[in-house]
């Protein structure tokens, strides 16, 4: 079921599912600004930004269940202005997220009888950011390939059947015998890798081979001569690669096969993202965690508008930072928690947030360039992400060390997000 292939690879960190299972919950399915129905519709706006299948047809699924209009998801064309208003800040926050501005803000507040309330903006915000870095997390584990044996371009039917992830905090047996059976599985690492192993070599698929060999040598190229700088460049703009030929979501007959064609739930497909301070452009300005924190400044603010949920994120950011990843640290020989930190610090780098405590010549002495290599693309466009990649970068490591790196991945991007998006609202409330 579509429960499995999130948890499954979740449950090899037990603390870390149930606190992302909470999240996921409260956002989803508990009061908030939003209604339910249009809570599902911005999640499969923000995972078409990366063409994730396995996040849209699992949100189509339960915007129908929470009496979604079946019209809407004929594309953006065919929604409420306000909620089509919300593509910019999607667009921008999946890719770019420093050109967020407080203009984009007040544009959304104050469009006449289609403007947002703040609480509503924030609740969307939360929402994007979550959504987008999920879909790091799915085409990272391998979970996007897992939707078919022919890949991201084979899909399942939708059942009734199937169940979202989020129910698994709802308290009946069968969610609860499998939470169970996800952690149990959590100590079967060598059983699960081989499987997986498996897996990879069946859905393996050409093309994707030669886009990861093209971004390699594409961030072989610009790597060199950089010195001890940090290697964020690679050069490689974000591709489409939609297929122009597919049909949108077919509703004869009231039934609904999956979401066919994902270019019709967003505008400007070409938008992608690209290195933060180009050599060739003038310095853009950096983002300094010192002047606007997490802990600081956007917890109190999140927290104020919308709820709780800063309590929810917060514990989420501590779980992911308290794992243990003594084995993994030590084959880079150093601490867990420089490790760690280099793994977080060198993502927030990617989208221009710098700490003024950190020596950022340690990520190259920490991160071997293939990791660097598959952080980054993780990161900044999963769906170039391929089954091969994981398996083939990360031989020192372990099934559930890669999991906890693809964690830290998730939480990071989407903590970076959140900064951009909550400073400029407190820029326009300001």
């Amino acid at each position: 079921g579509r429960l499995e292939a999130v948890t499954q690879q979740m449950g090899y960190h037990p603390q870390y599912l149930d606190s992302f299972l909470k999240t996921q919950h409260y956002l989803m399915h508990m009061d908030g600004p939003l209604p339910f129905d249009c809570r599902h519709y911005i999640a499969i706006m923000a995972a078409a930004r990366h063409q994730c299948r396995y996040l849209v047809n699992l949100h189509v699924l339960q915007f129908l269940r929470a009496g979604g209009d079946p019209q809407w998801l004929r594309g953006l064309e065919f929604i409420p202005p306000k909620l089509r208003n919300l593509n910019e800040i999607n667009k921008i926050l999946a890719h770019r997220p420093w050109l967020i501005t407080k203009e984009h803000i007040e544009k959304l507040l104050k469009i006449s009888e289609w403007s947002w309330s703040l609480a509503e903006l924030v609740h969307a915000v939360v929402l994007l950011a979550h959504c987008h870095a999920l879909a790091s997390f799915v085409f990272g584990c391998g979970c996007e390939q897992d939707e078919g044996l022919g890949g991201r371009g084979s899909l399942k039917p939708l059942s009734l059947g199937n169940q979202c992830f989020c129910e698994a905090t709802a308290g009946n047996s069968c969610s609860q015998e499998l939470l169970r059976i996800n952690r149990k599985r959590s100590l079967d690492s060598c059983m699960e890798l081989d499987s997986l192993r498996e897996r990879m070599q069946r859905i393996h698929v050409e093309t994707e081979g030669r886009d990861e060999l093209r971004l390699l040598q594409q961030d072989r190229e610009e790597g060199e001569g950089q010195g001890a700088e940090v290697g964020v460049q690679d050069g490689t703009e974000h591709c489409s690669d939609l297929s122009a030929g597919l049909s949108p979501l077919a509703d004869t007959d009231g039934e609904v096969t999956g979401a066919t064609n994902l270019a019709c739930y967003m505008q400007d497909p070409d938008f992608g993202y690209q290195d933060f301070a180009r050599r060739d452009e003038d310095q853009t300005q950096v983002f300094r965690v010192q002047d606007y924190s997490w802990e600081d400044h956007g917890f109190s603010l999140v927290n104020r508008l919308y709820s709780d949920i800063g309590h929810l994120l917060d514990e989420k950011f501590r779980m992911v930072d308290g794992l243990q990843s003594s084995a993994m640290a030590k084959r880079q020989g150093c601490e867990p928690s420089v490790f760690k930190r280099g793994i977080w610090n060198y993502i927030h780098c990617m989208f221009g947030i710098r700490y003024d405590d950190y020596d950022y010549a340690e990520v190259n002495q920490l991160l071997e360039r293939m990791l660097k290599v598959y952080i980054k693309t993780v990161t900044c466009y999963p769906e170039k992400t391929n089954s091969e990649m994981f398996d083939r970068f990360w031989k020192q490591f372990k099934h559930s060390e890669k999991v906890h790196v693809n964690l830290l991945i998730l939480e990071a991007r989407m903590q970076a997000e959140l900064l951009y998006a909550l400073q400029a609202i407190t820029q326009y409330m300001i």
